[in-house]
């Protein structure tokens, strides 16, 4: 299967070579260039592709607010691209709704990687390593949807779904939910699916997202099963 891309960036050399890089791999095609937030938006409405690398910072619309509306109008996947390394620009591009997050000196090879995994449905960044961003961001701000509102919208999990969506919050692999709830593989990922699913979730970011939001788990809380997600893959998170 061909990966469909649009490749968002103000800068034209920088546009320009990652679909240079990208373009000349069999599996991935790049179907539009563009240089702002507003125009990648549309190319994504009307090309429907896999994936859209966003630059953070570009004119008229910049790469959050694209993301936010694509992640809501499409079943297109984000990839956000910045020269800046701070916590408060990773955190605003997962709550928009990003699958990943890479800097612009990122390699070669990594960009092809980070492009295939959020093709296929994964997320770039370990559970554990969304879980200390969200952990600083969601502890200082007052929980969204007032009094009641958050136990409500996780009243749709069963009991074991909601002890599944705790682990993954706290960055436990697969392999680690399955031995802390004495279950298969299979089962942990049926859960898995099952828990993004019924709250209307892309990815398990954006399930670590939900738990620390809603208040199921709460900023310091410790590690499930002494565990803390020491096993997870820092490149990527297994869904």
């Amino acid at each position: 299967m061909t990966v469909r891309v649009v490749v968002a960036d103000d800068q034209e050399l920088v546009r320009s070579g990652f679909a240079l890089i990208l373009g000349t791999q069999e599996d991935i095609e790049v179907v539009a260039e563009v240089g702002d937030g507003a125009e990648a938006l549309s190319a994504v409405r009307r090309l429907r592709p896999d994936v859209a690398l966003l630059d953070i910072r570009m004119p008229r619309m910049d790469g959050i607010e694209a993301c936010r509306a694509i992640s809501a109008e499409t079943d297109c996947r984000t990839v956000m691209l910045t020269t800046f390394d701070t916590d408060a620009y990773v955190y605003e591009a997962l709550h928009a709704g990003a699958s990943g997050f890479l800097l612009k000196d990122v390699r070669r090879d990594d960009l092809v990687h980070a492009v295939r995994v959020v093709a296929a449905g994964e997320s770039l960044l370990a559970p554990s390593v969304a879980r200390r961003l969200v952990e600083q961001y969601t502890a200082a701000a007052p929980r969204r949807g007032g009094p009641g509102r958050d136990d409500e919208r996780l009243s749709v999990l069963t009991a074991r779904e909601r002890e599944t969506l705790v682990l993954l919050a706290r960055g436990l692999s697969n392999a680690e939910i399955a031995a802390e709830l004495t279950v298969s593989g299979h089962t942990v990922k049926t859960h898995v699916g099952q828990v993004l699913a019924k709250l209307g979730l892309r990815d398990r970011i954006q399930a670590v997202i939900c738990a620390y939001e809603t208040g199921l788990v709460t900023a310091g809380a410790p590690p499930a099963g002494g565990g803390g997600g020491a096993g997870s893959s820092p490149g990527r998170a297994s869904r």
